[in-house]
C-alpha cells in the first residue's frame, strides 16, 4: 500500500517512505496545499505509516494502520473544532496538556490540526509551546490551506509538504473512474476549473450532478429573458425551507460561474451553462452572480425566502 492511494505527489511520497523505513520521524509536519489538493489524505497516511505494525509503512492491513485510516486509533488525536471560525486556543492548550499523556498503544502519539490557516496569533504562540520542548514520542500534523498564515516561529520547527497540482491525464483517469456518468465535457471543463487538484475538480461533478428540475427551469428561464417562466420558478420558492432554499440558490451560482468561465473561453462543466453563456453578457452575468450572493449572505441572516424570491425577481428580470 505504502502512500499508493495519494495521487501524484512522487517526490513527498519518496522522501516520506525512506524516513519512515529508516524510523526517521519528525516531532512536527506542515502539510500546505489549497483546498481539495489531498492534504487530508496525505496526513491519514502519515499518521498510519508512523503508527504501522508491518514491514512497509504503511502497510495498510496491520491493526494500526487499519485504526489510523478510519479514526479510531487511541494515539491518532484530531484537534478541532469545526462550529468555530476560528480554532479555540482552549483546545491548543489541551492538545498540550495531554501530549505529556504517554501513548495508550503505539510508540508515538499524534495530533491532527486540520485548520492551521484558522488558528490565530494567540492560538499559534500557545501552540509554539509545545513545539519548543515536545516528548520523545509526540507528533504534531499540521494542515493549512497556505503556509504563509503562520507564524515564521511556528513555520521553522516544522517539516513542509507542499502538495502539488496532478498532470492532467492522471486528473482524467481519477474523474473518469469515479464519475463513469460524466461526459468528456463536464470532466474536462471541471479540470480545467480545479487547478489540477483532484478534490476541487470532484466537487464540481458532485455539484453538477445535484442539478435540479427547478435549476434547469431556472437556467432556460434567464437564458431565455423570459420573465414569465422566471416568475413561475420564483414564486413557489417563496414557501420554500431556507436550508432547501439556499441549497438551490448556490447551485444556481454554480451555474452561472460555470457561464462566466465560458464566455472567457474555458471549457463548461455544464451544457446549459454553455446556453446561459451564449445568451447572456459578461455584464448580465456578473450582476446575476452579484444578486445571488447577495441572497445567499440574505438567507443565511435569516431573511425570509418570500423576501429573497421577491428580490430575485427584480435583480434577474
Amino acid at each position: 500500500m505504502a502512500f499508493d492511494k495519494l495521487l501524484g505527489n512522487r517526490r513527498i511520497k519518496e522522501n516520506l517512505e525512506h524516513a519512515l523505513a529508516r524510523g526517521h520521524i519528525a516531532h512536527f509536519y506542515l502539510i500546505s496545499g489549497p483546498k481539495g489538493s489531498g492534504k487530508h489524505t496525505l496526513a491519514r497516511l502519515l499518521a498510519a505509516g508512523i503508527l504501522c505494525q508491518g514491514q512497509k509503512k504503511p502497510c495498510g492491513v496491520c491493526n494500526a494502520c487499519r485504526k489510523a485510516l478510519t479514526n479510531t486509533h487511541p494515539d491518532l488525536i484530531t484537534v478541532d473544532d469545526p462550529d468555530k471560525k476560528h480554532v479555540p486556543i482552549d483546545l491548543i492548550r489541551q492538545a498540550t496538556a495531554d501530549m505529556y499523556v504517554r501513548p495508550n498503544e503505539a510508540s508515538h502519539k499524534i495530533y491532527l490540526f486540520p485548520r492551521g490557516q484558522d488558528m490565530g496569533i494567540p492560538t499559534q504562540n500557545a501552540l509554539l509551546k509545545i513545539l519548543e520542548e515536545p516528548p520523545s514520542y509526540g507528533v504534531y500534523i499540521i494542515l493549512t490551506q497556505s503556509s504563509d498564515v503562520l507564524l515564521p516561529t511556528v513555520r521553522s520547527r516544522c517539516t513542509e509538504l507542499k502538495m502539488s497540482a496532478l498532470p492532467q491525464d492522471v486528473l482524467k483517469n481519477a474523474l473518469r473512474g469515479q464519475f463513469p456518468q460524466a461526459t468528456d465535457q463536464q470532466i474536462a471543463g471541471a479540470i480545467a476549473r480545479s487547478g489540477g487538484y483532484l478534490g476541487q475538480a470532484q466537487e464540481i461533478l458532485q455539484e453538477a450532478e445535484g442539478a435540479t428540475q427547478n435549476t434547469e427551469d431556472f437556467l432556460r428561464a434567464y437564458a431565455a429573458r423570459d420573465a414569465f417562466a422566471l416568475l413561475k420558478v420564483l414564486c413557489p420558492m417563496e414557501k420554500w425551507k431556507r436550508d432547501a432554499l439556499i441549497g438551490e440558490l448556490e447551485q444556481w451560482l454554480l451555474v452561472l460561474t460555470d457561464a462566466l468561465t465560458a464566455r472567457s473561453g474555458m471549457t463548461a462543466v455544464l451544457p446549459l451553462a454553455d446556453l446561459v453563456a451564449s445568451s447572456r453578457s459578461r455584464k448580465d452575468l456578473m450582476g446575476a452572480i452579484d444578486a445571488l450572493r447577495k441572497t445567499i449572505t440574505y438567507a443565511r441572516g435569516n431573511v425570509s425566502p418570500a423576501a429573497i424570491s421577491g428580490y430575485l425577481q427584480w435583480a434577474l428580470r
